[in-house]
């Protein structure tokens, strides 16, 4: 259960009243998500999400994301749009926290993604990207390379109660990617966290992205590593190289890759499934007393990390040569 504040009905219907978006009909939260509160938000206009972003969000990274999600909307992404206040303002304050309201996105995520899922995510990526290269603010990606030490600190000896040897895996792959790290690939916005429940579909095809709050300015390529980590592996933690041969032909039908990036892929990959086992490990160690929400099984990308470790050039992703 993703509610970590609760809301009045008096009081969020003292905050709508600032909106044209009609009077309060219905509301209530969201289980999906792990860092802010959602709930969805019926009026007599419609539906729209209201999100409360917690403590793990920091209020001057706030102007970035939403800004983000105006720049996409209105060169034709499908997101979710701020809604503004009849005052202009995007950002307000419920329940003592920083809030916003979006459009409500029609559609589904998909818990078990086909090749053909993976295509259209594909070419949605490609176009976030593209849609994103004219965005004039900057946010650095603090999961990114230079995060991760402080991570696998935070994690420290009790790595190995989650499983034997962590602690020394990772140290060995830090070393690594400390000191091979790819260097001046195209850059702009990423999304960063783009996993199959950030994804909507409407009779398979592709109808909108979400949760653009780990959003940052990063190498384009190390987007499609997430997404390779993200949506193409298996339950039992095989590579499906099918889908990953349609991700990424879908990918390259709207925007192709560059030698220098495809030759990178496989490092990409490999800080990519790093990340996501360090972000987890930490959660897995730190659950607070009574929390509601389930940390996620970061032995799950220890697995995705030893497929990479293998793997010497990205036509084993199947890139087409």
């Amino acid at each position: 259960m993703a509610v970590y504040t609760d809301v009045a009905p008096a009081e969020l219907e003292a905050f709508l009243s600032g909106y044209d978006i009609g009077t309060l009909t219905s509301f209530h939260g969201i289980a999906e998500g792990v860092e802010n509160s959602n709930f969805l938000v019926q009026t007599t206009t419609g539906s729209f999400i209201l999100t409360l972003y917690e403590k793990r969000v920091k209020r001057e990274d706030l102007p970035f994301f939403v800004g983000l999600m105006q720049h996409l909307a209105a060169r034709g992404l499908s997101c979710p749009e701020p809604v503004a206040a009849r005052s202009g303002a995007i950002l307000a304050e419920v329940a003592g926290r920083p809030a916003a309201m979006v459009t409500f996105l029609p559609g589904v995520s998909v818990r078990r993604p086909t090749a053909h899922h993976c295509a259209e995510l594909g070419r949605g990526l490609a176009q976030l990207h593209l849609a994103g290269a004219d965005f004039p603010l900057r946010r650095a990606n603090a999961l990114s390379v230079a995060g991760w030490r402080p991570l696998f600190e935070a994690a420290g000896a009790a790595a190995d109660t989650v499983a034997p040897g962590l602690s020394e895996t990772v140290a060995a792959e830090l070393a690594v990617l400390e000191t091979g790290w790819p260097q001046d690939l195209p850059s702009g916005v990423i999304h960063a966290d783009l996993f199959p429940d950030n994804a909507f579909f409407l009779d398979d095809a592709l109808s909108g992205i979400i949760d653009f709050y780990f959003a940052c300015t990063d190498f384009l390529a190390y987007d499609v590593a997430i997404c390779l980590n993200a949506w193409c592996f298996e339950a039992d933690g095989a590579y499906n190289v099918t889908k990953g041969r349609a991700l990424l032909a879908g990918y390259e039908a709207v925007r192709p890759l560059s030698e220098p990036e495809k030759a990178a892929l496989p490092r990409l990959a490999r800080g990519a499934a790093l990340r996501f086992l360090l972000t987890r490990l930490v959660d897995w160690l730190n659950v607070p007393e009574g929390a509601l929400v389930r940390p996620k099984d970061p032995l799950e990308y220890l697995k995705k990390l030893r497929f990479h470790q293998a793997v010497e050039r990205a036509q084993d992703y199947g890139l087409a040569a």
